[in-house]
Protein backbone atom coordinates (compact mmCIF):
# COMPACT_ATOMS: atom_id res chain seq x y z
CA UNK A 1 0.00 0.00 0.00
CA UNK A 2 3.04 2.25 0.70
CA UNK A 3 4.54 1.31 -2.25
CA UNK A 4 1.41 2.39 -4.32
CA UNK A 5 1.39 6.05 -2.30
CA UNK A 6 4.94 6.71 -2.95
CA UNK A 7 4.42 5.81 -6.97
CA UNK A 8 0.98 8.38 -6.60
CA UNK A 9 3.38 10.71 -4.95
CA UNK A 10 5.93 10.98 -7.11
CA UNK A 11 4.11 11.22 -10.04
CA UNK A 12 2.47 14.14 -9.23
CA UNK A 13 4.77 16.08 -7.53
CA UNK A 14 6.89 15.33 -11.13
CA UNK A 15 3.90 16.84 -12.74
CA UNK A 16 4.11 19.91 -11.00
CA UNK A 17 7.59 20.05 -10.20
CA UNK A 18 9.19 19.33 -13.70
CA UNK A 19 6.37 19.21 -16.42
CA UNK A 20 4.61 22.30 -14.83
CA UNK A 21 7.91 24.43 -14.00
CA UNK A 22 8.80 27.72 -15.49
CA UNK A 23 11.41 29.92 -14.82
CA UNK A 24 9.47 32.70 -13.89
CA UNK A 25 7.12 30.29 -11.35
CA UNK A 26 10.32 29.76 -10.20
CA UNK A 27 10.88 33.30 -8.69
CA UNK A 28 7.52 33.95 -7.96
CA UNK A 29 6.34 30.45 -6.11
CA UNK A 30 8.60 30.53 -3.57
CA UNK A 31 7.21 33.51 -1.66
CA UNK A 32 3.73 32.07 -1.62
CA UNK A 33 5.37 29.45 1.14
CA UNK A 34 7.07 32.31 3.04
CA UNK A 35 5.48 33.34 6.38
CA UNK A 36 7.42 36.78 5.82
CA UNK A 37 5.38 37.29 2.92
CA UNK A 38 2.29 37.11 4.21
CA UNK A 39 2.98 38.29 8.06
CA UNK A 40 1.38 42.12 6.55
CA UNK A 41 -1.93 39.76 6.44
CA UNK A 42 -1.23 38.43 9.58
CA UNK A 43 -0.92 41.64 11.42
CA UNK A 44 -3.68 43.54 9.48
CA UNK A 45 -6.12 40.38 10.72
CA UNK A 46 -4.90 41.09 14.13
CA UNK A 47 -5.52 44.88 14.16
CA UNK A 48 -8.62 44.27 12.44
CA UNK A 49 -10.37 42.36 14.36
CA UNK A 50 -9.23 44.22 18.28
CA UNK A 51 -10.39 47.60 16.54
CA UNK A 52 -13.98 46.45 15.33
CA UNK A 53 -14.56 43.60 17.76
CA UNK A 54 -13.12 45.22 21.30
CA UNK A 55 -12.75 42.37 23.78
CA UNK A 56 -14.23 39.66 21.74
CA UNK A 57 -11.77 40.53 18.83
CA UNK A 58 -9.02 40.27 21.24
CA UNK A 59 -10.28 36.65 22.16
CA UNK A 60 -10.80 36.43 18.52
CA UNK A 61 -6.91 37.01 18.19
CA UNK A 62 -5.50 35.18 20.99
CA UNK A 63 -7.92 31.71 19.27
CA UNK A 64 -6.40 32.38 15.84
CA UNK A 65 -3.22 31.95 17.72
CA UNK A 66 -3.62 29.69 19.59
CA UNK A 67 -5.43 27.21 16.24
CA UNK A 68 -1.55 28.20 15.13
CA UNK A 69 0.57 26.88 17.78
CA UNK A 70 -2.07 23.57 18.02
CA UNK A 71 -1.48 22.64 14.41
CA UNK A 72 2.20 23.39 14.59
CA UNK A 73 3.03 21.30 17.84
CA UNK A 74 0.76 18.19 16.92
CA UNK A 75 2.61 18.19 12.69
CA UNK A 76 5.71 19.19 13.58
CA UNK A 77 6.84 17.95 16.94
CA UNK A 78 4.20 15.24 17.08
CA UNK A 79 3.36 13.26 13.92
CA UNK A 80 6.61 13.70 12.12
CA UNK A 81 9.09 12.28 14.29
CA UNK A 82 6.98 9.57 14.28
CA UNK A 83 6.15 9.34 10.89
CA UNK A 84 10.00 9.84 9.83
CA UNK A 85 9.53 10.22 6.29
CA UNK A 86 12.25 11.94 4.23
CA UNK A 87 11.30 15.69 1.82
CA UNK A 88 11.75 14.40 -1.55
CA UNK A 89 14.25 17.43 -2.10
CA UNK A 90 16.51 15.48 0.59
CA UNK A 91 15.33 11.51 -1.50
CA UNK A 92 18.05 10.62 -3.09
CA UNK A 93 16.14 8.70 -5.29
CA UNK A 94 14.63 11.74 -6.59
CA UNK A 95 17.61 13.75 -7.02
CA UNK A 96 18.01 14.00 -10.91
CA UNK A 97 15.01 15.56 -11.75
CA UNK A 98 14.91 18.03 -8.40
CA UNK A 99 15.18 21.69 -9.09
CA UNK A 100 16.84 23.40 -6.13
CA UNK A 101 14.60 26.28 -5.47
CA UNK A 102 15.06 26.86 -1.59
CA UNK A 103 17.44 25.10 0.83
CA UNK A 104 16.06 22.02 1.64
CA UNK A 105 16.42 21.63 5.29
CA UNK A 106 16.71 18.62 7.07
CA UNK A 107 13.59 18.29 8.79
CA UNK A 108 10.97 15.82 8.28
CA UNK A 109 8.22 15.57 5.39
CA UNK A 110 4.36 14.14 6.79
CA UNK A 111 2.48 15.71 7.53
CA UNK A 112 3.08 19.96 6.09
CA UNK A 113 3.27 21.84 8.72
CA UNK A 114 3.02 24.86 5.74
CA UNK A 115 -0.32 22.92 5.25
CA UNK A 116 -1.67 22.05 8.92
CA UNK A 117 -1.17 25.62 10.02
CA UNK A 118 -2.67 27.33 6.87
CA UNK A 119 -5.61 25.39 6.78
CA UNK A 120 -6.18 25.68 10.28
CA UNK A 121 -6.19 29.39 10.19
CA UNK A 122 -8.53 28.79 7.17
CA UNK A 123 -11.25 26.64 8.73
CA UNK A 124 -10.94 29.05 12.06
CA UNK A 125 -12.14 32.10 10.24
CA UNK A 126 -14.73 29.95 8.15
CA UNK A 127 -16.13 28.93 11.75
CA UNK A 128 -16.22 32.15 13.16
CA UNK A 129 -16.48 34.92 9.97
CA UNK A 130 -18.02 33.12 7.60
CA UNK A 131 -21.69 34.65 8.41
CA UNK A 132 -20.43 38.06 8.71
CA UNK A 133 -18.47 38.29 5.88
CA UNK A 134 -19.50 35.59 3.31
CA UNK A 135 -16.04 36.37 0.96
CA UNK A 136 -13.96 34.44 3.80
CA UNK A 137 -14.61 31.12 2.61
CA UNK A 138 -13.37 31.15 -1.00
CA UNK A 139 -10.38 34.16 0.06
CA UNK A 140 -9.18 31.85 2.69
CA UNK A 141 -9.40 28.58 1.27
CA UNK A 142 -7.54 29.94 -2.36
CA UNK A 143 -4.93 31.60 0.51
CA UNK A 144 -4.15 27.97 2.20
CA UNK A 145 -4.50 26.19 -1.31
CA UNK A 146 -2.04 28.29 -2.85
CA UNK A 147 0.47 28.01 0.26
CA UNK A 148 0.11 24.50 -0.30
CA UNK A 149 0.92 24.10 -3.85
CA UNK A 150 4.01 26.54 -3.33
CA UNK A 151 5.05 23.38 -1.10
CA UNK A 152 4.96 21.27 -3.74
CA UNK A 153 6.21 23.53 -6.41
CA UNK A 154 9.39 23.82 -4.66
CA UNK A 155 9.89 20.14 -3.94
CA UNK A 156 9.52 19.91 -0.25
CA UNK A 157 6.53 17.81 0.54
CA UNK A 158 4.57 15.07 -1.65
CA UNK A 159 1.21 15.33 -2.02
CA UNK A 160 -0.26 13.14 0.36
CA UNK A 161 1.85 15.00 2.88
CA UNK A 162 0.09 18.10 1.97
CA UNK A 163 -3.36 16.34 1.94
CA UNK A 164 -2.57 14.63 5.41
CA UNK A 165 -1.60 18.02 6.78
CA UNK A 166 -5.01 20.12 5.18
CA UNK A 167 -7.19 17.68 6.72
CA UNK A 168 -5.32 17.67 10.13
CA UNK A 169 -5.27 21.85 10.36
CA UNK A 170 -8.72 21.92 9.18
CA UNK A 171 -10.29 19.50 12.01
CA UNK A 172 -8.10 21.61 14.42
CA UNK A 173 -9.35 24.85 13.07
CA UNK A 174 -13.06 24.42 12.69
CA UNK A 175 -12.53 22.88 16.39
CA UNK A 176 -11.21 25.88 17.88
CA UNK A 177 -13.55 28.00 15.99
CA UNK A 178 -16.36 25.79 17.34
CA UNK A 179 -15.51 26.36 20.27
CA UNK A 180 -14.68 30.16 20.03
CA UNK A 181 -18.44 30.59 18.72
CA UNK A 182 -19.91 28.84 21.17
CA UNK A 183 -18.25 30.00 23.93
CA UNK A 184 -18.07 33.62 23.17
CA UNK A 185 -20.80 34.42 20.57
CA UNK A 186 -21.09 34.86 16.82
CA UNK A 187 -19.56 38.07 15.23
CA UNK A 188 -22.32 39.14 12.90
CA UNK A 189 -24.29 41.22 15.13
CA UNK A 190 -25.92 39.27 17.89
CA UNK A 191 -25.24 39.03 21.41
CA UNK A 192 -21.48 38.85 22.01
CA UNK A 193 -20.96 36.56 25.14
CA UNK A 194 -23.00 33.77 25.87
CA UNK A 195 -23.50 33.10 29.30
CA UNK A 196 -24.00 29.80 30.45
CA UNK A 197 -24.83 30.14 34.24
CA UNK A 198 -28.09 32.12 35.24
Amino acid sequence: MFEVIQHIDESLLHFIHVSCGNAWLDQVVPFFRNPYFWSPLYLFLLVFMWKNYGKQGLLWCLFFIMTFVFCDFISASVLKPMVHRLRPCNNDMLSFSIRQLIPCGSGFSFPSSHATNHFGFAFFMIATLQYRFRIVRPLVLVWALLVCYAQLYVCVHYPSDILAGALLGSLIGWLFGQYFTKRFGNLDGRPVFIHTSE
